[in-house]
């Protein structure tokens, strides 16, 4: 379960840092990072890091599936460190 909640964290942290880059680069008309990176990283275990990095830098506020992707990550990352607590793992 550490190792669950370490790797939660590290890609958290990931996360909002792309998406505040993502914004700064916005901002200045220079390369983006690809919607399916940021995507990824918040699906695939770093939705908080997402959600905080949305509304922080107020970047990909007014896309939807953003906000469903973000919260359907939460979902199922907090599922299953529900499961691994309630297994004993």
């Amino acid at each position: 379960m550490l190792i669950y909640g370490i790797a939660l964290a590290a890609v958290s942290v990931i996360a909002f840092i792309l998406y505040g880059a993502d914004k700064s680069r916005a901002r200045r008309g220079a390369w983006r990072i690809p919607e399916k990176v940021l995507l990824g990283f918040s699906f695939f275990g770093g939705a908080v890091g997402g959600v905080l990095g949305m509304l922080v830098f107020r970047h990909k506020t007014r896309h939807w599936y953003f906000w469903a992707v973000n919260l359907f990550g939460i979902a199922w990352q907090a599922a299953l460190a529900a499961l691994l607590l309630y297994f004993g793992v």
